[in-house]
């Protein structure tokens, strides 16, 4: 089976397709079928996946799964959310991994609570017009490092202290963090909900 991919972030294909293997899918990133960005207007993270999810099916005629996923501070109210990856722009820097996550630390240097989650909502429709979409949550609990530490993964990974672990996201290694990261944790759901709704024949 191929699924379209409603991203063209080559991190999250790569963790993606490693997450689906057990499926025996095929992730296919939207760029590769020529898929424009989708709008992603709403305040909720399964409002933007789902969005991005019909847009990818709509385009290429084939099921599609889309990945809205951030960082939410709780000194911040749940913010960036939504906008996490154009977070660093609110100050000035360029779009990327990096500045957002030195704008980050820049607005925390004071700030003593540095609870935070990293959340993931996975949608998957098998048409865009698909009344059931198929939807997993994941949420990984820490806390935002003083500095970055670690080379593995991407986005806020490097900051994200995981107290079980003792060590950031970006410090583990990658099977470990793919089992425990909130994206971890809902393509895990979705992956179950994939077998059970779409492959299983009765």
């Amino acid at each position: 089976m191929h699924i379209v991919l409603a991203s063209n972030n080559q991190g999250k294909l790569a963790e993606l397709q490693a997450l689906f293997t057990p499926l025996g899918c095929t992730l296919i990133a939207q760029s590769e079928l020529g898929v424009p960005e989708s709008p992603e207007p709403h305040r909720t993270f399964v409002e933007n996946a789902l969005a991005k999810a019909r847009n990818a099916a709509q385009h290429t005629g084939l099921p599609a799964l889309a990945d809205d996923a951030g960082l939410c501070v709780d000194a911040f109210g749940g913010l960036p959310g939504v906008d996490t990856a154009y977070y660093a722009t609110q100050f000035g820097y360029p779009k990327g991994d990096d500045n957002n996550v030195r704008a980050l630390l820049e607005q925390m240097q004071n700030v003593e609570n540095r609870r935070a989650a990293l959340v993931s909502t996975l949608v998957a429709v098998r048409s865009p017009l698909d009344p059931e979409p198929l939807i997993a949550m994941g949420r990984a609990e820490g806390h935002i490092a003083r500095e970055p530490a670690g080379s593995n993964g991407f986005g806020f990974d490097p900051v994200m202290w995981i107290p079980e672990f003792g060590q950031t996201f970006a410090q583990l290694p990658v099977h470990v963090k793919n089992a425990n990261s909130h994206r971890g944790r809902a393509a895990h759901t979705m992956v179950s909900l994939i077998r059970d709704r779409w492959l299983t024949q009765t």
